[in-house]
């Protein structure tokens, strides 16, 4: 962890699968991912399986915070369970689980 880590604003996360629970998260990692993750997540079902969420949210991380795609697998979960419990993605009945973006 940076030195500074604990002198940046954090973010109060949710999952939908565990009602009730959250946790915080560094707010300006879960803000580039948020605004990748919603570049890449179609308005329409089908939408895309995490596998190919993780594949198409890298090039859209700025390489300060994800150097290399560095964690981008954990984050783009983390932030796709909160937006989802926001009801700002929604997750498809199909298998592999695919999410797409309700608005």
């Amino acid at each position: 962890m940076p030195p500074d880590a604990k002198k940046r604003p954090s973010i109060e996360v949710r999952n939908p699968n565990v009602p009730g629970y959250s946790h915080k998260v560094d707010a300006i990692r879960y803000e580039a991912m948020k605004k990748a993750l919603l570049k890449v997540l179609p308005k329409k079902p089908p939408g895309l399986s995490q596998t190919e969420v993780r594949k198409a949210v890298v090039p859209h991380l700025p390489e300060d915070e994800f150097p290399g795609g560095a964690k981008a697998d954990w984050w783009s979960k983390c932030v796709q369970l909160d937006l989802e419990a926001q009801g700002v993605v929604r997750r498809g009945d199909s298998k592999p689980l695919r999410w797409h973006r309700t608005r």
